[in-house]
């Protein structure tokens, strides 16, 4: 089993660590001769790149994209598509103090419990910096998209706890925190700042919503398109926790009202399911929500073990966001693009 690969017929591998010499991805399973525009991959990118607003991590990367392989007069061939993106800011003495410290709510001890060695140059293969390949990976996927009418766009609709009361995805999409609803976003800012100021982080949940996505995607069973997209948003690692539709709500709802009645000729009154059915989408528009933790790397003393056992004190120093959600939104974007991606390839297989 690869556990840096996904997909079926459109198969991703990433590679490459936080503080590394370069982070990328193996896109294998691209039809040829699609036109990629690599600037619009390097747009994406933009959204998710550090050191764009004093609300993010001051760590300053062009994140630059370069094509190896799979691309040639501007087309691709068929062949894996490799895509590569070169760490040039890391500064791994933030981390020396650390190399024998577990940091709560890292994954520094599971990694070290399972393998027995870790990277602990800010995080290695579980730092948010891996989501860069994954991100340059959903670019492309949104080009296989966009012909056939499908677009997908994010949004941060909770921030601190503070939710948003309106939203414009125009004016989301170019906010520092992503955040469509200007009144709450003020709240949001100050909260944030005051989490900095604090030495401390927040939590925020992440909408998505993919609209275009034809009914007949996705397959019963074990193959469900919305088991998929909640697994590829839960592999992010700040997501703890994925809802599709109404979610949770709808728990506390009845059949009567849960139900999503239907009008002829094939339209909903409602999309309380979230545009997924037995599996299947349904026509209607997939909307998705991810709850993303406060960050982990906190100046706030915490208390831990070292790696004999001891009891420490651990606080982290380095360039960190005191909120992932706003640049976890390119991400899970990115995420939803692939297994959309994805189903279309299957469904073309299947019926032509």
């Amino acid at each position: 089993m690869s556990v840096s690969q996904t997909g079926r017929l459109l198969r991703i591998t990433t590679f490459g660590e936080s503080h590394g010499p370069a982070l990328g991805v193996v896109l294998d399973g691209v039809p040829p001769r699609l036109h990629l525009d690599l600037e619009a991959v390097q747009q994406e990118l933009d959204l998710r790149r550090p050191g764009r607003s004093p609300l993010h991590s001051a760590r300053a990367e062009s994140d630059r994209v370069e094509a190896l392989s799979g691309l040639f007069q501007g087309q691709t061939t068929g062949a894996p598509l490799c895509l590569l993106i070169r760490n040039e800011d890391s500064n791994s003495t933030d981390y020396a103090a650390l190399r024998d410290l577990y940091r709560p709510g890292h994954a520094d001890f599971t990694v070290q419990a399972k393998y027995g060695i870790r990277d602990w140059r800010g995080g290695g293969r579980a730092s948010g910096r891996e989501t860069a390949a994954r991100v340059a990976a959903g670019a492309v996927a949104r080009q296989l998209l966009a012909p056939l009418g499908v677009a997908v766009q994010g949004h941060v609709v909770e921030l601190a706890g503070i939710p948003i009361r309106a939203v414009d995805l125009e004016a989301a999409r170019s906010h520092p925190l992503r955040c469509g609803d200007p009144v709450m976003a003020q709240h949001m800012e100050r909260a944030v700042e005051q989490a900095r100021h604090d030495g401390d982080s927040v939590g925020g949940v992440v909408e998505v919503v993919a609209r275009g996505v034809p009914a007949g995607w996705g397959d019963p069973v074990f193959g469900k398109l919305d088991a998929l997209l909640a697994g590829a948003l839960m592999s992010i690692g700040a997501v703890k926790g994925v809802e599709v539709g109404d979610g949770f709500a709808l728990a506390r709802m009845r059949g009567s009202e849960a139900n999503d009645a239907m009008q002829p000729p094939d339209g909903f009154a409602t999309n309380h399911a979230g545009g997924v059915l037995g599996g299947i989408s349904s026509g209607q528009q997939i909307v998705l929500r991810c709850a993303v933790k406060p960050t982990p790397s906190i100046r706030h003393p915490q208390q831990s073990v070292d790696r004999a056992g001891q009891a420490a004190t651990v606080s982290t120093g380095g360039r960190h966001d005191p909120c992932i959600a706003p640049r976890l939104v390119p991400v899970a974007e990115a995420m939803t693009c692939l297994v959309l991606a994805d189903a279309w390839l299957g469904q073309r297989a299947l019926v032509g």
